[in-house]
């Protein structure tokens, strides 16, 4: 039977590819503190629908590449508003004028 994974959606940079990131928290057998272990999972996004954020879910499939071998199955829940940083952000700062004394 195919692993089922859900996880977040980590980057979305190349074409038809997405990496999801899968976050557990385990117990240390010995000292008992928590500790959270996150891997990191390539899948394959046909229509390129997934963004970054996002909660999805993926599922194994047969190898697609030397690295994906997961397929989208659902996005469960969208990422919420996204802050987009312009790139020089002075620009719209107007300077002030000064008055020249005659």
């Amino acid at each position: 039977m195919a692993k089922t994974i859900t996880g977040i959606v980590a980057s979305k940079k190349t074409d038809k590819t997405i990496v999801v990131a899968e976050s557990v928290r385990l117990t240390h057998p010995i000292y008992r503190k928590q500790y959270t272990v996150t891997k990191r999972f390539m899948a394959h996004d046909e229509k390129n629908e997934a963004q970054e954020g996002d909660k999805v879910t993926i599922v194994e499939t047969r190898p697609i590449s030397a690295r994906k071998h997961f397929k989208l199955q659902e996005i469960v829940q969208k990422a919420g508003v996204q802050h987009v940083e312009k790139e020089n952000p002075l620009e719209e700062i107007e300077e002030p004028k000064e008055e020249q004394a005659s």
